[in-house]
């Protein structure tokens, strides 16, 4: 999966600028937490029955690879929950440093569309935006927007941390529950979050990560 491939090099261009030696890594307890749901390449390899078809598109394998050339023996998570698998990932990377599990986290996400199918469904469900716009949070929305992308995070403590202004002080997970539908998202149950993580900032003193708030699910 082209996927993995952008993974590795995105990771190393993250640890590079985050002045982290690959020397060091071999063997270190630094985590993964990656945030992915495509599986469109293993679409087009339905007939493949080889067992490089098998690894080089298995979410579990796209984060396993990660810690496997770097040597990290740390966390190594694959996580979907929709369109909020980013936020989730960077929450479990924060917890997983707090908690003392590891001593830095790559906070990974990548998504590329390669098969029509989805996307077809999602459009004839009335689902996507029709001018391929995502408004979020204005009276005009009118759907959301499918695309690509890749990024990754380097999570370290505090002390290590050269941007202030990204830091997460705070962050939390929870579930819409019974909502509108199954994929409108509750008000209120966003609101609870919301008043949950503001309330953790203002009074936690431990690692002083800004502000992350995630659902579980959603559109």
């Amino acid at each position: 999966d082209p996927q993995q491939r952008l993974l590795l090099e995105t990771a190393y261009s993250a640890m590079h600028a985050a002045e982290v030696r690959r020397a060091s890594l071999m063997g270190s307890e630094h985590g993964v937490f990656l945030a992915i749901s495509n599986t469109d390449y293993a679409q087009l390899l339905a007939k493949n029955d080889s067992v490089y078809a098998a690894t080089g598109s298995a979410i579990s394998i796209t984060a396993g690879r990660l810690s496997f050339v770097f040597g990290l023996q740390g966390p190594c998570v694959s996580i979907d929950t929709a369109c909020s698998s980013a936020l989730v990932g960077l929450n479990g990377a924060c917890r997983a440093l707090r908690c003392g599990e590891n001593v830095a986290s790559l906070s990974c996400s990548v998504a590329l569309k390669l098969h029509p199918e989805l996307t077809m469904d999602l459009a004839s469900a009335g689902m996507l935006s029709v001018d391929g716009r995502c408004k979020t949070f204005d009276a005009s929305v009118n759907g959301f927007a499918r695309s690509d992308g890749v990024g990754v995070i380097v999570v370290q403590p505090d002390d290590m941390l050269c941007d202030v202004a990204a830091r997460v002080r705070s962050s939390a997970v929870q579930q819409d529950g019974r909502g509108a539908s199954l994929t409108a998202p509750s008000g209120a149950a966003q609101a609870n979050l919301l008043l949950s993580v503001w309330s953790r900032a203002r009074t936690s003193e431990s690692l002083a990560f800004g502000m992350l708030e995630a659902h579980g699910t959603g559109t």
